[in-house]
């Protein structure tokens, strides 16, 4: 399939409404570290003012008439995106294992699931968008789902294939085109995403990455060019944006911090679900949202849970992430280490028990070991604050309805997950929980076939499933006399 779009040179023309400033980060570079050494990788220009002009200009324009092509002209170019992921999964893989740090199984895995979601889509678009017929007194009414425009995601370095394509995939399918604003460490990621998306023939202006610094947001978000917003990352990263939109009056989708609650309840096996527990506070080297942080365990299994818990993280292995039996492996940046060693320290400070860990691994890169903290109770940084490294917090409950009382004790809400035995019993709690997700005896996950987001101060909106395809359409009433 072949389009005659226009060229990005071609659309160079800024427009009146956008000030020549507004695109000027104040940087020259965006830099790649190996956070495993601590070693400069690679320096990537930014974007400049012209630069960005031309690719929201190219955005617009390719709008006008992606909009107009069909489900199934999507669908061959959103499967060839799948094919070529898996075709340069190694690639792919080695470079967010260099640029951020993440262990190379997991990254593999991580390009594996992005190839699922854009199958998924290109399979179930044209169904979820189908329109729907309603009553009225016409004689003829039926809702549509058209396309709103170019969409701006700010996305950030922790899963920097996933989180990206994970908006992709549905926006793209849906008939948007789609500007990214990558994490400045990632920028090798963000161009390689951009290229798949032109090698499996997309049209220039589909989807273009953006190398411009965080100042520069601010701007993109008021360009009227821009439809709308998506943003994963942090709280006040949210807060920013949301602002910025509201004033443009601009529909947003947040997706931001997470304290999950992990409920361990005594009818279960303590030393089994430590196993898991373990598996779900490390994944990424405990740099996701929607890792388990607090675990919240029935006093009469929590002696047992912690000695297990403290046994199962002392044996994941630490070290460099490409050797494929690593299972922690650096943090991102320097600053999220010193970061986190705070945490545990006022932690400790206020109370909590120190039971491994605890302690930056010396040497080059910025290590951090599993570590265990036990008898934390609420007010505690660690249970208040969220964790984005390998650090467990045990809190200790008297009895299933206190455990649930703590873990809705909490500013976030993105995911939850209790371990019962009695699956029922698992299911009725989840009613009660102040989270996106609960999962009953298994590990929270995104899952292209299921919504995925927050509530509270983990934001709002969602990702995924058909929820997730409908944020960023014109749900449209067509009513005929």
């Amino acid at each position: 399939m072949t389009f005659t779009s226009p060229s990005y040179l071609e659309l160079s023309r800024p427009q009146a409404l956008t000030p020549s400033s507004r695109y000027d980060s104040g940087m020259d570079q965006l830099t790649s570290t190996n956070p495993a050494t601590g070693e400069r990788i690679a320096a990537y220009e930014t974007h400049g003012t012209s630069d960005v002009e031309t690719r929201i200009s190219a955005s617009a324009a390719t709008f006008a008439f992606w909009r107009e092509t069909s489900f199934r002209e999507r669908r061959e170019l959103m499967l060839g995106a799948a094919r070529i992921l898996r075709q340069r999964v190694s690639n792919f893989a080695e470079l967010m294992t260099r640029e951020m740090g993440k262990p190379i199984v997991e990254a593999e895995a991580e390009v594996e699931k992005c190839a699922w979601v854009c199958e998924y889509y290109a399979e179930n678009a044209e169904r979820f968008l189908a329109p729907e017929t309603g009553e009225s007194d016409g004689s003829q009414a039926f809702v549509r789902f058209d396309p709103l425009g170019p969409i701006l995601a700010v996305m950030p370095w922790n899963f920097p294939f996933w989180q990206v394509f994970r908006f992709a995939a549905p926006a793209l399918m849906a008939g948007n085109v789609s500007l990214l604003k990558h994490a400045s460490n990632v920028p090798g990621c963000a161009l390689a995403i951009e290229e798949s998306f032109s090698d499996a023939g997309f049209p220039n202006g589909a989807f273009s990455t953006l190398l411009v610094g965080s100042s520069v947001v601010a701007g993109l978000v008021a360009d009227p060019r821009v439809a709308a917003v998506t943003l994963t990352g942090s709280e006040p990263a949210g807060r920013a944006v949301a602002a910025e939109a509201g004033r443009h009056l601009k529909k947003t989708v947040l997706e931001l911090g997470g304290s999950d609650p992990f409920i361990v309840l005594g009818d279960v096996d303590p030393v089994a679900v430590a196993t898991q527990a373990a598996t779900a506070r490390c994944i990424n080297s405990g740099q996701s949202c929607i890792a388990a942080k607090r675990f919240i365990v029935e006093a009469s299994v929590a002696a047992a849970f912690e000695a297990a818990l403290v046994a199962a993280m002392e044996c994941l292995p630490v070290g460099d992430p490409m050797q494929r039996g690593t299972r922690i492996g650096p943090l991102a940046r320097a600053d999220l280490r010193d970061e986190l060693h705070d945490q545990v320290g006022r932690s400790v400070a206020a109370g909590a028990r120190l039971l491994t860990g605890g302690r930056p691994v010396e040497g080059p890169g910025y290590f951090y070991p599993p570590t265990v903290l036990s008898r934390v109770e609420p007010g505690n940084p660690v249970f208040v604050e969220e964790t984005f490294g390998p650090v467990a917090a045990v809190t200790r409950a008297r009895d299933a309805e206190h455990a649930v009382e703590l873990a809705n004790r909490s500013d976030f809400g993105l995911g939850a997950s209790v371990w019962t035995a009695d699956g029922e019993r698992g299911k009725t709690l989840a009613g009660r929980l102040e989270a996106g997700a609960v999962f009953v005896n298994g590990i929270v996950k995104s899952d292209p076939r299921l919504p995925f987001g927050g509530v509270k101060r983990s934001g709002y909106g969602r990702e995924l499933g058909v929820f997730g395809i409908r944020e960023f359409v014109n749900v449209k009433t067509v009513w005929i006399g």
